[in-house]
């Protein structure tokens, strides 16, 4: 019979399989990343503008700055799409034969990671500021703080998975650099 250990290897095996999210730290970080996008521009969207008082037109939360909520949602948007498109690419890389296009991918995840990252800092900076600077008296109910404050978070948050999938193609291209040198330096021989 198989014991313990065969079982949880066996598992093991079965969810590397299944599930290879689960397992390589980049595709968890673009799981992550995905995640606190969606949660930025939708609680924006959701719960980002309030009724005015007065009238039925609608105002952005944060300091009734309607550049605040759109570039919020504008970055959570376009974050979301380029997961998908690197996660389309991570699923395509393993066929890509020439270790040059395989270093030109890896450099431009290096790239469009670092850039993400600061956008995402520049939006946390951005969205807290003109939260900070609202008035109480635009929403005297408090209506939408919590959204409010959860899309200011998950760009907090965002900085950091951008950051860490930077590194992570940092260290990937580190890899295939070596890669490529130890093929250089040792051919693959044919054996008889």
């Amino acid at each position: 019979g198989v014991g313990a250990g065969g079982r949880r290897g066996r598992r093991a095996a079965i969810l590397a399989g299944c599930l290879p999210c689960c397992v390589d730290p980049s595709q968890r970080a673009a799981g992550f990343k995905e995640v606190f996008s969606i949660v930025v521009f939708g609680s924006i969207v959701n719960e980002g503008y309030l009724n005015n008082n007065s009238g039925g037109e609608k105002f952005c939360i944060y300091n009734r700055n309607p550049s605040a909520c759109s570039y919020g949602v504008a970055v959570g948007v376009l974050a979301f799409l380029t997961c998908l498109l690197y996660l389309a690419l991570d699923v395509y890389f393993p066929q890509i034969s020439s270790v040059k296009d395989r270093k030109k991918a890896v450099l431009s995840d290096i790239g469009v990671s670092a850039f993400w990252a600061f956008l995402w800092f520049v939006g946390f900076c951005f969205l807290a500021n003109q939260w900070q600077v609202s008035k109480p008296k635009d929403n005297p109910m408090n209506e939408g703080t919590d959204a409010a404050r959860a899309a200011i978070t998950f760009s907090f948050f965002s900085i950091f998975t951008w950051s860490l999938t930077a590194a992570l193609a940092v260290r990937r291209f580190k890899d295939l650099t070596f890669q490529e040198e130890y093929s250089t330096l040792f051919p693959a021989s044919a054996q008889p």
